[in-house]
C-alpha cells in the first residue's frame, strides 16, 4: 500500500472519532446542551427539576410551575395555587394537588391552605387506629356491667375495659351453704308477698277514687322539704329550658293512666332496657335527666358522647345514684311527664317482647 492510500484510510477512520470528540467538547463548554439525553441530566434533589434536558429551579410551597425555565439554573414562572389546592414543599409540579375532603363520619381539625392539606379525625364516639387504613371510623365499645373502664375512647384508640374483681365467695370457690339458701328463699318469698300486697292496695285505692267523684289525682311537682339544694336548682334549670312543663304535666294527669311493669329478672331487666331509651328525643335529654334526679355536672360530663351512648351512660349514673329504689316505671313516668307518649309506648312494648318485664297482674 502506498503512502497516499495509507493517509486516506487514516483520515476516514478518524472522522467519526473527531465528530464524537467535538460533541463531547460542545457539551462540556456549554454549547448545544440540549443534545444530551434526559437520562444524562442529574438535577439537585429538592432544589431543581429536569425539563427539556436542563435543570430548572423549584417553585416554592404554595405555588406550581406555570411556565418552565428556558436556561439552566433559572426559575420558570411560578403561580399561586387555586382555591382547594395546595403544595406543601418546593416543587416542579405543573399543577397543585387537590385538598382532601373529610368524610361524613369525620370532622375537620385543620382547613386546607395553599401550603397545607386538610386534616380530619373521627367524630366523638368513634375512632380509627393510626396503624390501620382508616377507610371508615369505628364506633367506640362500651364496657359491660361486669367490667370497669380503664381507658377512655379517643379518636385514635378504642375504649379499654377490664373485668371487675370477683367477690370473696367467688374466689374461695365455695358454694352457698344450706342456711344461705334458706335465707335467700325467705327473702324472695317476703319480697313477692310485699309486691302482691302493694298491687292489691293500689287496686283498692283506684277503686275508691273511681267511686268517689270528689277524689282527685295529686302529683307532687316539687316538695321543697324532700329535695336537696342541688335537685331544686336542677328543677329550676329545667323550667328555664321549657316553660311548658307544667301544662304538659296537667295533660298527662288528665289523659294518662300509667301501666305498672314488673321485672322478670330483677336489676338485670332494668339494665338491659337502658338501650331501649336511645330513641328518646335528643331535645329532651337534659330535662329528662334532671327530672330523674341527675345533677347538671353529671349531665354536662357526658356532653361529648354520641347521643345514644350519652343516654346509656347517664342511665348507668342514675342507677348507681338511686340504687335499690331504681324502677323502670319511674323512667316511663318521666317520659310521659314531657309528653313523650309514643317513645314510652315503644319502650314498654320492646321491654315486654324481649322478656325483660311484664304487666302487673291487675293491669293485664
Amino acid at each position: 500500500m502506498s503512502y497516499i492510500h495509507l493517509m486516506v484510510v487514516l483520515i476516514w477512520a478518524l472522522n467519526p472519532m473527531a465528530a464524537a470528540q467535538s460533541g463531547l467538547e460542545l457539551t462540556q463548554t456549554g454549547g448545544s446542551v440540549r443534545n444530551r439525553k434526559q437520562r444524562d441530566i442529574s438535577c439537585r434533589e429538592n432544589l431543581e427539576y429536569p425539563h427539556d434536558n436542563i435543570c430548572c429551579l423549584n417553585c416554592p410551597a404554595g405555588k406550581y410551575v406555570k411556565e418552565y425555565c428556558t436556561g439552566a439554573l433559572e426559575k420558570g414562572t411560578c403561580e399561586d395555587c387555586d382555591i382547594d389546592t395546595y403544595t406543601e414543599h418546593d416543587n416542579g409540579l405543573p399543577q397543585c394537588l387537590k385538598c382532601t375532603k373529610c368524610r361524613s363520619d369525620q370532622v375537620t381539625t385543620k382547613t386546607c391552605t395553599i401550603t397545607q392539606d386538610t386534616e380530619c379525625q373521627c367524630k366523638p364516639g368513634y375512632f380509627c387506629a393510626p396503624d390501620q387504613a382508616c377507610e371508615v371510623c369505628k364506633k367506640c365499645s362500651r364496657c359491660k356491667y361486669n367490667e370497669v373502664r380503664v381507658k377512655n375512647c379517643t379518636t385514635t384508640s378504642n375504649m379499654v375495659c377490664e373485668t371487675r374483681l370477683p367477690t370473696s365467695s367467688t374466689i374461695s370457690g365455695k358454694t352457698p351453704g344450706p342456711v344461705v339458701v334458706i335465707v335467700v328463699a325467705v327473702l324472695g318469698i317476703t319480697a313477692a308477698l310485699a309486691s302482691v300486697y302493694w298491687m292489691r292496695r293500689k287496686l283498692f285505692k283506684r277503686t275508691d277514687t273511681q267511686n268517689n267523684p270528689s277524689g282527685t289525682l295529686k302529683v307532687v311537682v316539687d316538695d321543697q322539704n324532700n329535695r336537696s339544694i342541688e335537685e331544686r336548682q336542677n328543677k329550676q334549670n329545667a323550667v328555664l329550658d321549657d316553660t311548658q312543663l307544667y301544662p304538659l304535666l296537667e295533660q298527662t294527669q288528665a289523659e294518662n293512666v300509667l301501666i305498672k311493669l314488673v321485672s322478670l329478672n330483677g336489676d338485670e331487666s332494668l339494665k338491659k332496657c337502658f338501650e331501649l331509651f336511645e330513641e328518646l328525643d335528643v331535645h329532651y335529654h337534659n330535662r329528662f335527666f334532671r327530672h330523674i334526679g341527675l345533677s347538671d355536672n353529671a349531665i354536662k360530663s357526658s356532653a361529648h358522647l354520641h347521643p345514644e351512648d350519652r343516654v346509656y351512660e347517664l342511665l348507668k349514673v342514675w342507677l348507681e345514684k338511686v340504687g335499690m329504689d331504681a324502677d323502670m316505671n319511674d323512667l316511663i313516668k318521666a317520659l310521659l311527664y314531657f309528653g313523650q307518649r309514643l317513645s314510652a309506648e315503644n319502650i314498654i312494648s320492646k321491654a315486654i317482647e324481649n322478656g325483660y318485664y311484664e304487666y302487673a297482674e291487675n293491669e293485664k
